[in-house]
């Protein structure tokens, strides 16, 4: 495998803390997201759904573009955090909602299938995460 670049980001104080890209365009204040809360600040999860939304709409966009389809799409993630009763109680859930323009639905599902098998991000996740896919066109 060739590297072909590598991003860089450092967290401290966790979940209540701060978080910096090392080219210093993420700068922002974490916090915990509750309605008790009053705080400011973004999350992991929210910090997540950004990244997978922005890769797996490029996925899409490239699967369509070799498929020979012009679309136009966006990606809205829902990145969940979860908690049950066993020994490593959290977890992720994911919901990637695919708009897509320019294309019938039939098709726009089988994009969204093979962006899923393509996206780095998808590869990650998978057996590790359940992600639901949910597609509407327009």
């Amino acid at each position: 495998m060739v590297v072909l670049f590598t991003s860089k980001a450092t967290t401290s104080g966790g979940r209540e803390g701060h978080v910096k890209s090392e080219d210093g365009l993420i700068d922002l204040q974490l916090t915990t997201p509750s309605a008790l809360n009053k705080k400011t600040g973004s999350n992991p999860e929210q910090l997540f759904a950004a990244g997978y939304s922005a890769c797996f709409d490029g996925a899409l966009n490239f699967i369509a573009k070799k498929n020979k389809h012009r679309i136009e799409s966006s990606i809205t993630a829902e990145v969940s955090l979860l908690k049950d009763e066993t020994e490593s109680p959290f977890s992720l859930a994911v919901t990637l909602n695919a708009h897509i323009k320019g294309v019938p639905q039939d098709v726009a599902v089988e994009l969204v299938k093979e962006a899923h098998g393509f996206c780095p991000y998808s590869k990650a996740l998978r057996n590790n995460v359940d992600v639901k896919l949910k597609v509407s066109v327009e």
